[in-house]
């Protein structure tokens, strides 16, 4: 092989390199921009999030299914204090959900969530919620959270949606590999004198 092959074939190799790793670099960087995305529009079924309801509410009544599962190592039980609520369409509901640690030490943990059928993630809001948000929970310990939301008027208008009798909302809890606020509260813990509180008394 001549010289100018041979420099020709290592220009190849590194340009083949290089796109790699942009190619790598870019599908990084367009994790948050597709969350964003999909909390914006409700695409793959992801919920949409903002303040203020858009249109004027349904008297149509919508059932509202909630589903919770945990994945991995995570050691929580976590359930939905209500399997079922009816809604009017375009009015908010609130529903309570319960986790408890079951480990003998704190762990922190985070929830994901999607609606099924996806074209339905259009129409559902969330104006509160505790998803995308490390919950640190302290050994054996059991904490309450709310969602408050609301499923747009333009659900019942919409070809795709309007016939559609029930939606489930469904949250999943996994270990988050970060676990420095855990680790802070069980040293904390470990470091407190015996018979000392945590907090003081007024």
């Amino acid at each position: 092989m001549s010289l100018t092959a041979r420099s020709k074939g290592r220009v190849i190799a590194l340009a083949s390199g290089l796109v790699a790793v942009l190619m790598v670099g870019a599908a990084y960087a367009s994790v948050p921009l597709y969350k964003a995305f999909c909390a914006a529009t409700g695409f793959d079924g992801t919920t949409k999030k903002q303040e203020a309801l858009e249109g004027a509410p349904v008297s149509r009544k919508l059932t509202i299914r909630f589903d919770t599962n945990v994945r991995g190592d995570l050691p929580w039980t976590f359930k939905a204090e209500q399997k079922t609520q009816d809604v009017a369409i375009g009015t908010p509901g609130m529903a309570f959900f319960t986790v408890k640690n079951e480990a003998d030490h704190p762990v922190t943990g985070r929830a994901t969530y999607n609606v099924v059928p996806e074209s339905a993630g259009a129409y559902f809001v969330k104006t509160q919620c505790f998803c995308f948000d490390d919950q640190t929970i302290p050994a054996h310990t059991q904490m309450r959270f709310p969602v408050i939301y609301f499923v747009q008027p333009q659900f019942a208008r919409d070809r795709e949606t309007f016939a559609f009798q029930e939606v489930t909302l469904s949250y999943t809890f996994f270990k988050t590999p970060d676990q420095a606020a855990a680790k802070a509260l069980t040293a904390a813990k470990a470091s407190r004198p015996l018979g000392v509180p945590a907090t003081p008394r007024l």
